[in-house]
């Protein structure tokens, strides 16, 4: 029997996003499927994966360029699969206390793609965060890391057991 194939892009601009990609695809392998993470301006294809789990980095209420570009890109090969859709930003606890409603660009990406879910994480800025808005941000004594790997390797293993249940995809019969 053939594993289950899964993307796992994402649009990061200092690296947060891709550290949580990563421990998504970790868990996702934990659950016996084949998941390929790679940056969002990369994907070319979409076609050969049963599932796409799709997040971007969050800046001043916009998803990340890179993110949303890959979405509209891939927008038909992307409704015909599930897709799980993910935001990274919020340098505080509040993507712990609560859910996070998506940003407005972000739900209608979901609308559009036809989304299974979202979920907003916690982000990180800390003082290797490159560019100087950053370093004044962490400076003024906003900054952290805000991650938390239990969360998202919950939310994978949910979207792991999904496909693992799920009957055989179009990247089945491609």
């Amino acid at each position: 029997m053939n594993r289950k194939r899964v993307l796992v892009a994402y649009g990061s601009r200092h690296g947060a996003t891709a550290g949580i990609a990563d421990e998504i695809g970790r868990s996702l392998r934990e659950d016996g499927l084949d998941a390929e993470v790679m940056p969002a301006e990369s994907v070319t294809d979409v076609s050969r994966y049963d599932g796409v789990v799709l997040g971007g980095s969050l800046y001043a209420g916009h998803w990340s360029g890179k993110a949303r570009r890959c979405a509209r890109r891939h927008a038909e090969q992307l409704r015909e699969r599930p897709v799980w859709l993910f935001s990274s930003g919020p340098v505080d606890t509040s993507a712990e206390e609560r859910e996070i409603e998506p940003v407005p660009g972000v739900a209608r990406q979901m609308k559009r793609l036809g989304g299974r879910e979202h979920i907003t994480f916690g982000g990180s800025l800390t003082e290797e965060t490159p560019g100087r808005f950053a370093r004044a941000m962490v400076r003024g004594g906003k900054g952290g890391d805000f991650r938390n790997p239990e969360r998202i390797r919950s939310w994978a293993h949910h979207i792991g057991e999904e496909l693992n249940h799920a009957a055989p995809g179009p990247a089945a019969s491609a």
